[in-house]
Parts: structure tokens; sequence; C-alpha cells
């Protein structure tokens, strides 16, 4: 018989820090109306949305995602050399390679940690999540920093009144280290490629054109999709970790859209005393960065408090979904 491999059995995880990055420029209803031919009011009904913010050409990627990784080591009170290995998840980063990963680990004073990009659109950072769980449960690295960064903004036809209104620009993260308890669950993740074509860009980057590919979205399907399938999958990522409805404290899921919101809690039967995020409101879709960034932003309203239990879910273009039970750093 051959040797078996030698596996350490590694501590649990939790995130320990959490920082976000909102662009300047602020993009309310009513300037959004002088490009598209919409309202403010429709708008609010049907998606919630109030305002969203675009980055300005100086806030790149790299700028906003560094922006975010940042306040993120700041809130864990680590360093960039304390990390292990750098994630991020976008789908902005319009350079097909070298990945944005290494360059920011580099400015980060990361040397030599692992580094690399995951395309999972609006599921991205719940992915990342569950990778950086793996990485320091099986003894791979210590600390992990995930981030979800996006300029959206540059991908959108903002003529397009089915498109347009929805997107936003900018940068969440997330240190993530060893602990005594669990402080993130098993990961419920999957994917329909059959469906690959309601959420995805005009065409191809090498086909020829007058304009950039833009991103285009069939909103009824991955309304019924989200609202339905990844919806009921929020009860297998409660039934994975051991717990019930009841026992949340708070409910972050990806802020695509406020009716998509509103059925998820519907699917879960949610009690009043669980916290909802809402940053959609202000944020518009951010695409992998959502989650991070309604992280932060409830911290910031005084909406939760660190240590308590909250259900994330990411879905989006794949179409993908991700979620997990996590412990609020």
């Amino acid at each position: 018989m051959s040797k078996q491999i030698t596996v350490v059995d590694g501590p649990h995880s939790a995130i320990l820090g959490i920082g976000s990055y909102r662009p300047s420029r602020v993009v309310d209803n009513a300037e959004m109306c002088t490009m598209i031919d919409s309202s403010d009011e429709w708008i609010r009904q049907r998606t919630g949305i109030i305002e969203r913010r675009w980055a300005t050409d100086d806030e790149t990627l790299m700028v906003m995602a560094l922006g975010a990784a940042r306040k993120a080591l700041d809130h864990a009170g680590l360093q960039g050399s304390d990390l292990d290995a750098v994630i991020v998840s976008t789908v902005s980063h319009l350079t097909q390679f070298p990945a944005i990963a290494p360059q920011i680990a580099t400015e980060l004073g990361a040397t030599d940690a692992a580094a690399y990009d995951i395309l999972a659109a609006c599921a991205g950072f719940c992915y990342g999540l569950a990778q950086a769980d793996g990485l320091i449960r099986n003894g791979s690295a210590t600390r992990v920093l995930v981030i979800g960064a996006e300029k959206l903004s540059e991908q959108l036809d903002k003529t397009d009144r089915t498109t347009a209104f929805l997107f936003g620009d900018g940068a969440g993260a997330a240190v993530v280290g060893p602990s005594d308890e669990p402080g993130i669950g098993p990961v419920v993740w999957g994917s329909d490629g059959a469906a690959k074509d309601v959420i995805r860009l005009t065409r191809h980057w090498d086909e020829p054109g007058d304009e950039p590919p833009y991103i285009h979205m069939d909103g009824q399907p991955v309304f019924r999709w989200a609202s339905t399938t990844v919806a009921k999958k929020t009860l297998e990522m409660l039934a994975r970790a051991g717990l019930t409805v009841d026992d949340l404290d708070v409910f972050i899921p990806h802020q695509a859209n406020d009716r998509i919101i509103d059925a998820m809690i519907r699917t879960l039967k949610m009690p009043e005393h669980v916290t909802v995020a809402r940053d959609i409101s202000h944020m518009g879709n951010t695409s992998a960065a959502s989650i991070p960034l309604a992280i932060e932003a409830m911290f910031e309203r005084g909406e939760v408090k660190s240590g308590q239990l909250a259900l994330i879910v990411g879905f989006g273009a794949g179409l993908v979904y991700a979620g997990q039970i996590i412990r609020l750093p």
C-alpha cells in the first residue's frame, strides 16, 4: 500500500475585519433619468434604488480594492505582511491577465502571498469566503484577504433603460483568520450554465463593433430564478450550519433588488427580530462588492453588533449562487 498524504487538521476560521470603499460620485435617480426614459418613482418601486455610486476616472478598480483592503486590515489589527493569500472576486478587471490580485498583494506588502482572481459575479464574495475558510482549515494559510471589487459603470450602456439604473461601483473586503470556534459555516453553492445568456456582455471583446460590449440582463428570468431557486437554497445554508431561521440575527443577501429580498424573506419566513440589509437603496447592484459593502454599512448605522449570526447569500451571472452563515467580526 502506498503512503498516505499528510493533511493538517487546521483550526476553524472567522472574519477578523471588514472594510469597504464607496466611490465619491453619487448619481441619484433624478440624474439617472436625464440619461434614460424613466422616473424616480418607477425605479424605487421596481428596485428600491434611490441612488448609486459611480467611480471617477481616478477611482480605478485597484484604488477601490486597496481602499477596502486597508480598512479591513486595520479593523483586524493586521498588516499586509500578515497575509498568506489574497483572493479577488471581480467581473470588472478588463485585462484578462495578469490577475489584479497579485498586484494588490504587492501594494499591501503581502510578500510572496498566494494571489488570484475569481469570476463568480454577484456570488463572488461568498465563493471567496468559502475558499478562504478551506485554506485555513486545511492548514494551507493562516490569514486570507477576500475582496469583492467592481467598476460596473465602465460596462454600462448609460442609455439602456433596462440596466443603466441598476448597477453601481465599489469594493468590500474581509480578512479571514483562525478561530477557536466556527465563524464561517459550510457553503451551499451551485450553478446553471444553461441560463448563461440572461446576464451577459452584449458581445465578446474581440468581436468588431463601434461600441464596447455592455452588460445585458433579461430581468424577469433572473427575478424568477433568484426569488424561487436561490431563495430555497437559503434554507439549505441554514440546515448545513445546523441552525434555523430563528437562530439568525442578520440577513445579508446580495443587493440586487428589494423585491427579490422580500421574496427571500417570505420563503424563509423570516422572524421580525432579524435585521435585513437594504444597502441597495444607496449603492445599487455592486455585484461581488455588495455583501461586504452592506456589512460595513450596517455596522456604521448601528444596525448590527460584533458576534451576531448572519446569513449571507450571493447570486448572479453564470448563473451562479453561493451562501453561508457567518459570525460578524
